[in-house]
């Protein structure tokens, strides 16, 4: 019963005072990566950051082309739906004289 009462709560705490330095540890560890990560995430951030000129002039240039794509298909179909009822009343007049 000696045993029980001294020797495995000795062992416990110490079990536990080595846990409690290695979480330490890791926890410091883990504060140290992230530092790094936030220092490399500002960098790529920086770097993105000059490419936005660049990027804002091929934005424009595609929304400009894609501008002229839409207008120049509201056309087209324009010009069929046009065809297609023309077409579509000379039949029906070809029907009504014979």
């Amino acid at each position: 019963m000696y045993l029980l009462d001294v020797f495995l709560p000795a062992v416990l705490y110490s079990v536990g005072i080595i846990l409690l330095i290695v979480l330490i540890v890791l926890a410091l560890r883990l504060i140290e990566i992230l530092k790094k990560v936030d220092r490399v995430l500002d960098n790529i951030e920086s770097k993105v950051n000059s490419f936005n000129g660049a990027l804002s002039i091929f934005n424009k240039a595609a929304n400009g082309f894609s501008g002229l794509t839409d207008s120049i298909l509201v056309n087209l179909t324009g010009l069929a739906a046009k065809l297609y009822k023309k077409r579509k009343k000379d039949k029906e007049e070809e029907d009504y004289y014979e």
